[in-house]
């Protein structure tokens, strides 16, 4: 008895007769189950693949690839450094900014603000932060009109405080000068020149850019800044650039980039897509109890063809084989029809975005989706090795079947 003989009994096992219709429907159900799993699978670890790459596409666009410190907080050579970064092969630009926490006011309202003082004509080679104004201008950090320098600031921050364009808003410091009653806290009035939408909730609440020379005035910097921003061409070569940055400059500069910055999100997101891996794969782990349950119905309804075969020379190997070869066809074409409807409905959710979401909560307007070719290799690959596990009993039950017993009443 060949191989090739072995797939032909496996095949003409999917047919039932007419009197156990059972079999090929338990068929059916079986490849469904395998399908469904696999297709829900992947569709929700390429939903979640699209979530970490739209985050990911929002933090690089308000922050650089890299940030040059000093660990004596300011940088007073920030040009002769800049000048050096530059130089670098695979630096785009690089950015002095002034970053500090301060506390805006507006009427009865206040809130804590990050603001970052920057130069407009630089910042724009380095982020594309002020690509993503939605009133305004930034022209408005450059104009000084009637002594009230201007400040952009996030939408959430402008609803929160119900300000318009136009404002004018006071900025206190905690930091100020020391009077006979203590620190007197620093205060200054700015102009909203305009808002802009990151897309993330955190920058825009608490997020604010002042004009470079306007911030170093205001928190006493004179010359300094407290970083530099860096982009390079690849954000995925950002650690290898911050390596060189730091065996550039030396201490007591320290070259950090937005990977390890933020490092726990991303793990955070890396165990979340891990963890739901795990759980859906418990769907695939299910069906595969109905392929033990459909080969070991056929193994009872066929004892008299098992038994007729091995007293014709089959051995128990080769039964074996019959049925591993049934329950693994169930379990490809499960896997087969499951791909195919997963890679389907993640197209047509990428095109169509025809499942909305509430902007204002989750601030996307659609399901992101990102098709990656790894989860469509590894998915199918669990499955076709679970649903092959799944063979190995009932197959096992079928080559230790007695002809004499199966065929003692016939």
């Amino acid at each position: 008895m060949n191989f090739p003989y072995h797939i032909f009994i496996a095949l003409r096992y999917f047919k039932s007769k007419k009197k156990h219709r059972g079999i090929s429907i338990n068929t059916v159900i079986s490849i469904a189950g395998v399908a469904l799993g696999v297709m829900t699978l992947l569709t929700v670890l390429s939903v979640m693949s699209g979530f970490h790459e739209d985050l990911q596409e929002k933090i690089l666009g308000v922050n650089s690839h890299v940030i040059v410190q000093s660990f004596d907080g300011n940088i007073k050579d920030y040009e002769a450094l800049r000048e050096k970064i530059n130089g670098l092969e695979g630096v785009v630009g690089s950015s002095p900014v002034v970053y500090g926490q301060v506390m805006l006011r507006f009427g009865g309202r206040a809130s804590g603000v990050v603001v970052r003082g920057i130069d407009p004509d630089i910042e724009k080679g380095t982020t594309e932060i002020l690509n993503k104004l939605k009133a305004g201008s930034v022209d408005g950090l450059k104009d000084d009109t009637a002594g009230t320098p201007g400040i952009i600031i996030g939408r959430e921050l402008m609803r929160n405080l119900g300000l318009f364009v136009g404002d004018d808003i006071e900025m206190i410091s905690p930091v100020g000068e020391l009077g006979p009653l203590g620190m007197i806290p620093k205060m200054k009035r700015f102009r909203i020149a305009g808002y802009f939408e990151a897309g993330m909730y955190e920058y825009d609440s608490s997020l604010a850019f002042l004009n470079l020379h306007v911030a170093q005035d205001f928190f006493a910097l004179r010359d300094a800044v407290t970083t530099i921003e860096v982009k390079i061409n690849n954000p995925y070569d950002a650690k290898r650039t911050a390596e060189k940055i730091d065996k550039l400059i030396g201490l007591p500069y320290i070259a950090r980039d937005w990977m390890q910055m933020n490092r726990n999100l991303f793990s955070a997101l890396k165990l979340e897509k891990i963890v739901m891996f795990i759980i859906l794969t418990l769907i695939i782990l299910v069906a595969s109890f109905n392929i033990v349950s459909n080969l070991i119905m056929i193994v009872i309804e066929k004892a008299k063809e098992i038994a007729i075969m091995k007293a014709m020379g089959a051995t128990g190997k080769g039964v074996m084989s019959i049925f591993m070869i049934h329950g693994l066809i169930i379990g490809v074409l499960g896997t087969v029809i499951g791909v195919v409807g997963g890679y389907t409905l993640c197209r047509l959710l990428k095109t169509y975005k025809f499942i909305n979401l509430p902007a204002d909560v989750y601030y996307l307007s659609y399901l992101p989706v990102k098709i990656n070719p790894f989860d469509f290799l590894v998915v199918p690959a669990a499955a076709i090795l679970i649903s092959f596990l799944a063979t190995v009993y009932p197959s096992w039950q079928a080559s230790k079947l007695d002809p004499v017993e199966s065929l003692r009443y016939e």
